[in-house]
């Protein structure tokens, strides 16, 4: 004996089986890293606050222990090619991991930009900035991100990552 089941339960049913959740070890992911202004400068420029590590050899570690996401990272100190990035990866990939440097406490256009697009996006932050100067306790992205990590030198990148992981699980 066939059963007949109606088109709108079928579409359903094809719909949870694509559902799935991701799988770190099995599930590829697209996350694209951001950083902004003065961050190709990493283990040159204040090794004091930000380490002595070059971003690239933090991503390096990054690819190793993460094999099954791309990252992809992503780099300028304009805050127009910042924005175009985030638009971009806003609809291209599954999270977006953002150290918008300086702009972070003066940007409205990049924080539009953050609200206007799909895709979870981390504010991170080498140092804690609440340990520093006054005008680096506010943010203007804050309000418009997922969560925000910040001071615990580049390892903040891995907590955005593992935080976007667990977001993209749910």
């Amino acid at each position: 004996m066939q059963t007949m089941v109606s088109r709108p339960l079928r579409q359903l049913h094809r719909l949870r089986k694509r559902r799935t959740e991701y799988d770190v070890h099995t599930s590829i992911m697209k996350i694209q890293i951001i950083n902004g202004p003065n961050l190709n400068l990493l283990g040159l420029r204040e090794p004091e606050i930000y380490g002595g590590q070059s971003f690239e050899a933090c991503l390096g570690k990054l690819q190793a222990a993460y094999p099954a996401v791309t990252l992809t990272l992503y780099q300028s100190n304009v805050e127009g090619e910042l924005i175009n990035k985030i638009q971009e990866a806003g609809y291209g990939s599954d999270g977006i991991i953002l150290n918008a440097g300086g702009y972070t406490h003066t940007s409205v256009a990049i924080r539009d930009a953050i609200k206007a697009v799909p895709a979870p996006v981390v504010e991170v932050h080498i140092s804690n900035v609440y340990a520093r100067e006054d005008f680096r306790h506010h943010s203007m992205l804050s309000a418009v991100c997922r969560g925000v990590i910040a001071g615990f030198g580049l390892d903040s990148y891995r907590l955005a990552l593992e935080a976007l992981l667990e977001a993209n699980k749910k």
